[in-house]
């Protein structure tokens, strides 16, 4: 499997999300499986680096409207570069390319790619695959849409997104494995 991975680019090594991020990209690829990530600093290196230090393949999606506008290239854990003209482009290839996507926290860049691809899912643009959001962050934000957009979406348009908790879960989640449920 070629698995997607958004979030954050601002955490840093040794902060908790760095270092949730790089047992992400660990699982991942010593699950056998790709990881695909936007290429750059943060939560995408963090997962790029799990993922290499574990022997697994790397894919970094990068893009040149990026780099004009932040000045700064592929984090060194990718593999393979895919490389973009535009934002836009960019997030068609780490959506179209994977067939599981995981989010972990981030701001509108995650945000946006996180509703593309759900929005995908529902006109069926993309065949049927999982959509793994991690964190109470992102079940309090899909909350408040559900219940102010309560008209605008069809109750299985929700069916579309899993939530984890932690990262194991989401791990479990992508690759369509039931999490062990402890207690």
């Amino acid at each position: 499997m070629k698995i997607t991975v958004f979030g954050s680019s601002k955490p840093q090594p040794g902060q908790p999300a760095y270092q949730n991020a790089m047992r992400l990209g660990r699982l991942i690829a010593e699950g056998g499986h790709t990881v695909l990530t936007g290429g750059y600093m943060g939560i995408m290196e963090a997962v790029s680096r799990g993922a290499a230090e574990a022997g697994g393949h790397v894919i970094g999606v990068t893009c040149e409207e990026i780099e004009r506008w932040r000045k700064n290239g592929p984090n060194p854990w990718i593999k393979e570069e895919w490389r973009c003209q535009t934002l836009i482009e960019r997030i068609q290839r780490l959506i179209y390319a994977c067939d599981a996507a995981i989010a972990l926290p981030g701001g509108p860049g995650t945000l946006a790619e996180t509703t593309l691809y759900w929005n995908l899912l529902v006109i069926h643009a993309i065949p049927p695959r999982p959509l793994v959001l991690v964190g109470d962050e992102w079940k309090n934000i899909f909350e408040s849409i559900r219940k102010e957009m309560v008209e605008a979406a069809n109750p299985q348009d929700w069916d579309k997104i899993l939530f984890a908790s932690e990262i194991d879960q989401a791990y479990l989640f992508a690759v369509n494995q039931k999490p062990k449920v402890s207690g």
